[in-house]
């Protein structure tokens, strides 16, 4: 039996969107690249697009703190999948992201060392592509909530989500139907996975799925989706 077949209809109808919209930038002759985390919610939309258009690039925000597993995961999928990732480094050596007391932002300026690794970085591809496509889901916060499913964003791009409506029952399906592995860290309890150093294991007390980032801290956006968002649709 084909995995398509073992879809549930609300999930063959968003395959479908997704197909479809792909298709329309296409034919208008866009440029579009993906991003992507490599966190088990990520994978569906990179299978998606490894079936739909192998030729969109992924792009990965290599910010130099990330789990070794995140490394090793992302290089395993892109083999299975056959996808084109581009890993896209800070220009500020890390050197250079201390503070006058000697600590690394991501300790004393968490917001400013993401503006460094993850917002700045991604401001270069921006420029030179029409559409961005992002796995968010209007169900991982207040923030996303807002968000529909094409928003103009910075330097003229085309925001597209095509995930928005998914929630982590359809995720599950999905990966199931198409074997497609998890994280090696969620088994741990990592349910949400950034940085090292800004990253824990998910506890009930957190609330949601992203409770395990920045935790302490009022801080739930790493700024892709804030700064590089157009207002009113953030």
């Amino acid at each position: 039996m084909p995995a398509t077949a073992l879809l549930s209809e609300s999930l063959a109808v968003q395959r479908e969107l997704f197909a479809e919209r792909l298709a329309a930038y296409r034919e208008q002759g866009l440029q579009v690249f993906a991003s992507s985390s490599f966190q088990t919610h990520s994978i569906p939309m990179l299978h998606l697009i490894s079936e739909l258009d192998r030729s969109i690039p992924v792009v990965f925000l290599q910010t130099g703190f990330h789990f070794p597993e995140t490394l090793a995961f992302r290089d395993q999928i892109a083999g299975q999948l056959g996808l084109r990732v581009i890993n896209v480094e800070s220009v500020v050596p890390k050197l250079a992201q201390r503070d006058p007391a000697g600590r690394f932002h991501f300790a004393s300026d968490p917001t400013y060392c993401c503006y460094l690794n993850k917002t700045k970085p991604m401001e270069p591809i921006l420029a030179q592509y029409d559409v961005w496509i992002t796995g968010v889901r209007s169900d991982q916060s207040e923030n996303r909530k807002k968000f529909t499913l094409e928003a103009p964003g910075p330097f003229n791009t085309l925001r597209f989500h095509p995930m928005l409506d998914w929630t982590n029952k359809m995720i599950h399906q999905y990966r199931k139907a198409y074997q497609l592995l998890p994280h090696p860290l969620e088994a741990k309890g990592y349910l949400s996975i950034g940085c090292a150093p800004c990253t824990q294991r998910f506890s009930l007390g957190e609330g949601d799925n992203r409770g395990g980032r920045w935790a302490g801290l009022k801080k739930t956006e790493c700024g892709l989706h804030t700064d590089l968002a157009t207002p009113g649709n953030s």
